[in-house]
């Protein structure tokens, strides 16, 4: 890889940590659905007119527009709303390449090899150390809300496989253009449409940065950046760099919003790092069908999701939290 090809996967990789201390920004000002709905408005427009049609069918559009966008960013701002803090945020996502590799076994028949077996189960037990950290200093029910985020990433990452785009900005607009509705419908049913108003009402510039950098900063430069590299390296030497996401997340919280990381938050984020990299770097076996296709191997997954999240889904097809990430 070419040093500004290495330089623009680092910088990805910072945009989509430093994400998840915008969006705790962000949150102290918008209800957390609000907020995610202007996320994917503001992503998919002027964009969607500037990208061409969607170079899918549409049923992989909306299917992936709802588990993402809907359910995972929904559930990751709500979460965080609630008490998760950004930077254990970032890392905890990044459990979604386990539940990527299980629902890709159980669906598209990917058998996971040894490696990757042990891999999963090193970051499972670093969930388990971030779960024990976290029951002692804040809300447990938040922090299940981003384990649930977490799977629901992976579920739409499986689906980005199925659909696979050629095109992952193209996909990425098009995709932002579905949870808009729902996630404002959800937004007036729960969180109440004073509230929403009052927030709007009040937004400034400083406020207004915050939507757009999630928006057009993590989700439209992120993701396109990754598909860019993407097209130009193997997907074995860019998704690496998603392992990045998390570290620039905690760093980034513990600087901007003062938060702590303790030792057993340190050793989760070893054990869930150490075990994402051997889960999402193995290569995997997969099951030829009747009709003769070849083995598919599941690709590595950066942190878009994202959800975003900003965060990052597989690294061929649905490179976002990463998010970005969240």
């Amino acid at each position: 890889m070419r040093p500004a090809h290495l330089l623009l996967a680092v910088l990805v990789a910072a945009v989509w940590g430093v994400n998840f201390t915008v969006i705790e920004i962000g949150l102290g000002h918008f209800p957390p659905l609000l907020f995610s709905a202007l996320r994917f408005l503001v992503a998919a427009l002027p964009a969607v007119f500037l990208v061409g049609r969607p170079k899918v069918a549409w049923k992989w559009v909306v299917a992936v527009g709802l588990v993402l966008g809907v359910a995972k960013f929904g559930l990751l701002f709500v979460g965080m709303d609630a008490g998760m803090p950004a930077g254990l945020s970032s890392l905890v996502l990044q459990i979604q390449s386990v539940f990527t590799a299980g629902i890709a076994f159980a669906f598209l028949g990917e058998r996971p090899t040894r490696v990757r077996l042990l891999g999963m189960a090193v970051a499972l037990a670093g969930i388990g150390v971030a779960a024990a950290d976290e029951g002692t200093s804040g809300p447990l029910g938040a922090f299940a809300l981003v384990i649930a985020a977490a799977a629901c990433w992976g579920a739409s990452n499986v689906l980005t496989r199925r659909a696979s785009p050629p095109d992952a900005l193209n996909f990425m607009v098009w995709v932002s253009t579905v949870p808009v509705l729902p996630l404002l419908a959800l937004s007036l049913l729960t969180e109440g449409p004073s509230r929403d108003l009052a927030a709007l009402r009040a937004l400034d510039w400083q406020v207004a940065g915050t939507v757009v950098y999630v928006a057009w900063v993590a989700t439209v430069f992120g993701f396109g950046a990754w598909g860019w590299l993407l097209h130009r390296h193997p997907a074995s030497t860019v998704a690496p760099f998603s392992l990045l996401v998390p570290v620039f997340g905690m760093t980034s919280a513990a600087v901007f919003l003062d938060e702590t990381v303790s030792g057993l938050r340190w050793c989760a984020a070893a054990l869930l790092v150490g075990g994402v990299a051997l889960t999402s770097l193995s290569p995997t076996r997969g099951r030829r069908s009747a009709a003769g296709d070849t083995p598919s191997s599941a690709e590595p997954t950066p942190a878009p999701a994202a959800p975003a999240r900003l965060e990052p889904a597989p690294a061929v097809h649905d490179p976002a939290p990463a998010h970005g990430a969240g």
